[in-house]
């Protein structure tokens, strides 16, 4: 019992490190409002890389205050991401700070912040799963980071629930259905306006934490469930109690609805599910592209959810150890990045499961059926590059990636030839960002570090954020956006802020 408790211990604290499927091939990918950052990775195609300008490289954030626009509490871990949207930021997070005085206890939350100020404007508050940890881990709180469209957000709860809520919450005195009977309706809280339960609708069986970050295109919004291994993670194989439930679906924006499902890991699932999924054209083709909890990438038709092409990131000869651990074999954590008719993925594990080797692939995304061999165009990995749960930025030719040690990589995106290697001296869970000239990425030791985009290593600053960072900046309006375990920043040139 005590081992079980300490293996799911070290799976939470890992595993939140961890953000047009009715179009044809003629229409466009419908884009961010110019300067907003409504989704993980700012963008379907999950690539981080920003056109904003103004963007400062060095702040302060201790009682002499430089460069901070003002400083939001959050709950006391904060494992999602800031999204942006129409003068809105969202953060999942938990109920440390006691934000409602009617939603005490340990709890899942998501934020709505005025991005002007900082002002909480709404909460939604969700009671932890009865399961317990093996289900939902104990104040892990909500570690999707959310989707914004239009008047609607969308995000994936600590339950294994994906949410649809209004945007405006309570604050227009409407509440908007089919889901009527919130618990709370103060304008202070959130108005959901569907909910899809994962588990009692689809019989996911989440491992330890859904956290899936939903993308959207057209009418349709995909999500990973989440589901993964039982209790008995150390027998090889593990089991998996619900080898039948979808890893990916599609579900209508406006109802809820469930359109397509798959569960193509099945039972070959290696632990647990936290990749989310990207959405984008290869070759004028939408493409809708999962990292499988099996070490397989896949891809799939968003209007039907036909296979197009899966593609093995492990070797053929790797091996699955205990938990992970002593094995050769990874799965997927990182968010696959579409660019330039090519996938960009890398392999990893829970980050306290070791530091071994990875791999880092360049996939050819225009062929089809098992690509393993055909489609790989370039491979960076063993001790060149170690296991991974973030995701790449491409700019201007060049492919920026950090392993769970700490080192990030500036690489050449056609052939994977490095440029450079720097260590930040930590390790990392989160995801590089590319803006205004820098690369941007926080560590576990709370430190953010910018460096100037380009092939010479040229760091920049190294700014104190006091608390660990397991998640990604986003730059948005002029403004650079961050979450630590416990606060959220609103950075911007020439500014100053109290905490």
């Amino acid at each position: 019992m005590e081992r079980r408790k300490r293996h799911l211990r070290l799976v939470a604290v890992g595993l939140v490190s961890i953000s047009v499927a009715m179009a044809t091939a003629q229409q466009p990918l419908r884009r961010p409002v110019e300067g907003d950052w409504p989704m993980w990775g700012r963008c379907p195609s999950r690539n981080a890389a920003s056109t904003e300008t103004g963007i400062p490289a060095e702040w302060k954030t201790g009682i002499i205050k430089r460069n901070v626009k003002w400083i939001a509490r959050l709950g006391t871990q904060t494992y999602g991401s800031p999204a942006v949207s129409d003068g809105r930021v969202y953060v999942g997070t938990n109920n440390g700070g006691r934000f409602r005085p009617h939603s005490k206890g340990d709890k899942g939350c998501l934020f709505c912040f005025d991005a002007k100020d900082g002002e909480l404007l709404w909460q939604a508050t969700h009671d932890k799963l009865p399961t317990g940890e093996v289900n939902d881990w104990p104040e892990a709180g909500i570690a999707s980071t959310p989707y914004v469209d239009g008047d609607r957000v969308y995000y994936v709860s600590n339950r294994c629930e994906l949410v649809c809520a209004d945007v405006q919450g309570f604050y227009d005195n409407e509440n908007d259905g089919p889901f009527t009977n919130e618990r709370f309706t103060e304008k202070q809280d959130a108005d959901l306006v569907w909910v899809l339960d994962m588990i009692g609708q689809l019989g996911v069986f989440p491992h330890v934490l859904a956290t899936s970050s939903p993308v959207g295109a057209a009418d349709l919004v995909f999500v990973c469930t989440g589901n993964g291994v039982g209790e008995g993670y150390e027998t090889i194989p593990p089991p998996v109690p619900a080898p039948q439930a979808p890893s990916l679906i599609a579900v209508d924006k406006k109802t809820g609805r469930v359109v397509w499902r798959r569960n193509d890991p099945g039972a070959n699932l290696l632990h647990g599910q936290w990749s989310s999924p990207t959405y984008g054209l290869v070759a004028g083709v939408p493409q809708v592209v999962f990292g499988g909890g099996d070490g397989w990438c896949y891809s799939f038709a968003p209007k039907t959810g036909e296979l197009l092409w899966k593609f093995n990131l492990n070797a053929k000869d790797a091996v699955w150890g205990s938990a992970g651990r002593g094995g050769t074999k990874t799965f997927i954590i990182a968010t696959p990045v579409i660019h330039d008719d090519k996938v960009f993925l890398g392999g990893g594990n829970q980050p306290s499961y070791g530091k071994g080797p990875g791999q880092l692939y360049a996939i050819d995304a225009t062929q089809r059926g098992d690509i393993t061999d055909s489609g790989r165009v370039w491979f960076v990995g063993g001790s060149d590059f170690g296991r991974t749960v973030s995701s790449v930025v491409i700019a201007d030719g060049l492919l920026y990636a950090v392993d769970v040690p700490g080192y990030l990589y500036c690489l050449d995106v056609e052939t994977g030839q490095r440029h450079w290697r720097y260590d930040l001296e930590a390790d990392v869970w989160g995801s590089p960002i590319a803006v205004d000239g820098k690369v941007m990425l926080g560590d576990t030791d709370g430190e953010l570090h910018v460096l100037k985009h380009g092939e010479t290593l040229e760091p920049l600053a190294t700014n104190d954020m006091r608390h660990s960072m397991y998640t990604a900046p986003a730059a948005a309006n002029g403004t650079l956006y961050i979450t630590t375990s416990r606060r959220l920043y609103a950075i911007g040139t020439h500014a100053s802020g109290a905490d």
